[in-house]
């Protein structure tokens, strides 16, 4: 496999003036501010559920599509279309001057990747990150989709990394340390050699994309945050075939392997109830 590299950027999609935007749209390279509480109250759980919805649908939109030949660019058309269908705001569009509707991570890719004109490769893995704003609440999540023929190495990274997503959902329970979820998939990763991305996180989502709750996915004791019930939260591990370190290319966005092996990504968005944690990222 070739690595990757930057191809052509078509310009943002438009989105209809009907559609609320969420408060950071146009202003520039400006992060959140959130300062509330990271538990949420029924209301925005409930407004969180249809905007995850939304983004589950609008990335396994985009998930069906991929195919050898079919640009990642064509993927953003579809997941953006599939929003604003649904009377929702593609978060990522215009966050922090991002150009693009959602994320679209290559292979040695971790995260970030910016949809552009290269084509897909019969072999490639791709993660599609999709979150969708409505009613004033975020839904995020990210899915690793196979390309064509892909080699074994690569698919068992992928159904591995699933895994360690969905052990760390299942321990989740209020009263426990959040810092239980990177224990876990750590340890589960260390049994195939995989590495464990640091640098990218999870997060507290809700009224705002970014809140400020971190979600480390290594054994991080010393971030002792405990779970409450009410709390909204990612789970998004990142495993790579070899090391874990990275670099970010100059679009100040798309995040590199250092040594060129693959990276796979699963993410859900979910709320702490008292007898664990319940999808918001899902069809049903």
């Amino acid at each position: 496999m070739t690595a990757i590299k930057p191809y052509p950027v078509s310009p943002r999609l438009d989105v209809p003036a009907s559609i609320p935007r969420p408060p950071y749209v146009g202003l520039g390279d400006v992060d959140e501010d959130y300062q509330g509480s990271h538990v949420q109250t029924p209301e925005v759980i409930e407004a969180m559920k249809e905007a995850g919805r939304i983004a589950c649908g609008a990335m396994h939109e985009a998930g069906k599509a991929v195919a050898p030949g079919v640009t990642t660019d064509a993927l953003d058309r579809i997941a953006h279309e599939y929003m604003c269908d649904h009377g929702a705001y593609p978060s990522s569009l215009d966050y922090r001057n991002y150009p693009k509707s959602i994320c679209t991570s290559v292979n040695e890719v971790i995260c970030h990747g910016i949809p552009d004109a290269r084509p897909l490769e019969d072999g490639d893995i791709v993660k599609i990150d999709v979150t969708a704003y409505k009613n004033g609440v975020h839904g995020d999540n990210c899915y690793t989709f196979l390309c064509g023929d892909v080699d074994q190495a690569s698919r068992d990274l992928v159904t591995h990394t699933q895994e360690s997503m969905n052990r760390a959902i299942k321990a989740v329970r209020p009263g426990r340390s959040i810092s239980i979820i990177g224990r876990i998939i750590e340890n589960y990763a260390k049994r195939f050699g995989y590495g464990v991305v640091h640098d990218y996180t999870g997060h507290g989502v809700h009224t705002a994309f970014h809140s400020g709750l971190i979600v480390f996915h290594y054994d991080e004791p010393r971030y002792d945050v405990t779970l409450e019930e009410g709390m909204t939260l990612t789970i998004e591990p990142m495993l790579t075939l070899g090391d874990y370190h990275s670099h970010q290319w100059d679009d100040g966005w798309t995040v590199i392997t250092n040594d060129g092996s693959r990276c796979a990504q699963f993410e859900q968005t979910m709320v702490i109830r008292a007898d664990g944690a319940e999808i918001l990222t899902t069809l049903d």
